[in-house]
Parts: C-alpha cells; sequence; structure tokens
C-alpha cells in the first residue's frame, strides 16, 4: 500500500476515502509545512497531498535528488507554492483541483463586491460598538451596484462566473483584460485592455498566482482606476503589490477594496487593517463543506490514476 502524507486536516470525508486506499499520514497542523518537513516529505512517503503555503521550492527538489515520492496531488487550483518545473525534473507528477472551486470562488468575489460597495463590514462594527443610534437618510450611505460596469482582470473559468453573476444577478456591464484573446467569453462582454479594464466601476482579478503575474496590480496600473472605483482580488494576494494598494488606499485615491488573500498571508499588514474602507476576509474562497469535499476527492483521484497506471484527470 502506498505511503500518502496529507498536510493538513481535510473534511472526514477525504481522509476515511484516503485511508481506503492509502497508508495515511496525516499532518494535524494548521500551519504550512517547514523546510525539514518539505524534504522529509519527499523522501519518506510515495505520494504527498499538499496545498497553499507548502513551499514546494526548487532548492527543496534538489536536496532531494532522487525522491521517493511521485506525485504532488495539490490542494487548491492554484499551485504557484510549487515549482512545477523542478518537481517534474525531479520525476514527480504535479496535479491541482480546477472546477471544484470556480463557482464558490466566484461568490465570495460577489462578498466582496458587496460588502464593499455597501459598507456592510463598517456598517456591523458600527453596530456591535454600540454607536448606531438608528435610521438616517444619510447615514452610511455606499455605492449602488446594478448597472454597473464590472472590470475583470483574468477571464479563465473563476473569472467567467463572477462576470456571469454581475451580468445577469446585477445587469451589470462586463469588461474585460485577458492575456490571450477569449473567443466564448459565455456573456456579453468585451475584452479591452488592461487600463481600460481597470477604469471600471468595480474591478475583480482573477488571474493564477505564477511568477508571469506577480505584482502585475502595480502603483501604475492601480492608477488606472476612477476615484470611486472598488478593487477586489480573490486570486493570489502577491498578484498584488500590497504596499501600492495600501498607499492607494490611504491617499483616497480609490474608493474601498475587498480582499480574500494576502501578499505574505496569514500576516496582513497593520496599515490594511486600520482602513475602514477595506473588506478583510480571512482566504475563504472555497471554505463551504461540500467544496472542500469535492476538492479534496479531486486530488485522491489524481492520485489513485496515477497509482493505478492512468494519466491524472488533472495534471498541470
Amino acid at each position: 500500500m502506498e505511503k500518502l502524507l496529507i498536510t493538513r486536516r481535510l473534511p472526514e470525508k477525504v481522509l476515511q476515502a484516503a485511508r481506503a486506499r492509502f497508508d495515511v499520514t496525516l499532518r494535524d497542523n494548521t500551519t504550512p509545512v517547514d523546510a525539514d518537513e518539505l524534504r522529509a516529505a519527499l523522501r519518506d512517503h510515495d505520494a504527498v497531498l499538499p496545498t497553499l503555503g507548502d513551499l514546494f521550492r526548487a532548492d527543496v527538489f534538489a536536496d532531494v535528488p532522487r525522491p521517493r515520492a511521485k506525485i504532488l496531488a495539490n490542494f487548491g487550483v492554484g499551485y504557484n507554492h510549487i515549482d512545477a518545473g523542478a518537481a517534474q525534473a525531479a520525476g514527480l507528477v504535479v496535479t491541482n483541483t480546477p472546477g471544484a472551486v470556480t463557482d464558490a470562488t466566484a461568490d465570495i468575489a460577489l462578498t466582496l463586491i458587496l460588502m464593499t460597495a455597501r459598507r456592510a463590514g463598517e456598517g456591523e462594527r458600527l453596530l456591535r460598538a454600540g454607536q448606531w443610534h438608528g435610521w438616517a437618510p444619510v447615514q452610511m450611505l455606499g455605492q449602488h451596484v446594478t448597472g454597473k460596469r464590472l472590470g475583470v482582470i483574468g477571464m479563465g473559468r473563476i473569472g467567467k462566473a463572477i462576470a456571469r453573476r454581475c451580468h445577469y444577478g446585477f445587469g451589470m456591464e462586463v469588461v474585460f483584460y485577458n492575456r490571450s484573446p477569449v473567443a466564448d467569453p459565455g456573456l456579453p462582454s468585451r475584452q479591452v485592455d488592461l487600463a481600460e479594464a481597470m477604469a471600471a466601476d468595480f474591478v475583480v482579478v482573477a488571474v493564477p498566482g505564477s511568477p508571469a503575474t506577480h505584482h502585475m496590480i502595480n502603483a501604475e496600473v492601480l492608477g488606472k482606476m476612477r476615484p470611486t472605483g472598488i478593487f477586489v482580488n480573490i486570486s493570489r494576494g502577491d498578484v498584488v503589490d500590497e504596499a501600492a494598494l495600501i498607499a492607494t488606499l490611504q491617499a483616497g485615491r480609490i474608493a474601498g477594496a475587498g480582499l480574500d488573500v494576502y501578499e505574505f498571508e496569514p500576516k496582513v499588514p497593520a496599515d490594511l487593517i486600520a482602513l475602514e474602507n477595506v473588506v478583510l476576509l480571512p482566504h475563504l474562497g472555497t471554505a463551504a463543506l461540500e467544496v472542500r469535499e469535492a476538492m479534496g476527492l479531486m486530488a485522491l483521484e489524481n492520485i489513485i490514476a496515477f497509482f493505478d497506471g492512468r494519466d491524472p484527470p488533472n495534471r498541470v
């Protein structure tokens, strides 16, 4: 029976399925795998099921030139914490879990749009602090969402799902920026350059994390937004130059931001926390039980296929 390391506790349904097929070691810890554990994972197991923050970089594979492990089945669609090229050079297959995360992540984007536009986080803090003294016509005025323009940065599965919700649910006009042409966006929309997409009323970033997208949203790009614009990021934290975003918000050059991911998470800068016009979520994008179960079972299917001699369905 092959030895499988699972680096973080997963839903019980997934663990039961894993134990029915593999000799499972569960690392029951909420923190990312440290440097020694990364190397031991490759040396001591046939397969590893890692997730966000488990930094399988090139130096890890260099230190374990003949790994026992043959597959890294990432729990999540984003795998920028894994150097896929170095892994493959070391003889490992790398897989991920696309599809399972699409709708849940799109839902979080809509949550952030609505919370930021309607000042929901700020309003709840006011009420909980006992500072709400009754309804007033000009109290807590936010922005209307219906009928506004949405700019999507990255029109993949998740970007399209966000666009559909905004267009068909809120009557929003959709423009989008994508690094390659999108033949069928699946809804009425226009592909535009980055500057025009950033000038929308609401801007949502939905690109994958990779060296090519690191700090894609920098001070210059943020400068294309309108003063009433609201910025939302549900992709990866390092896609955005966080310091530049903070400076933009502090200077009042945009109206607000909604964030589910952070450049150095779980560290969130105090300057960001101090801003009332920012909604901050603790990376809740896929945090629904049925979604996490689907992700885990998809990761397992990739591993099972590999050891059964089949091509894993979600090889990256």
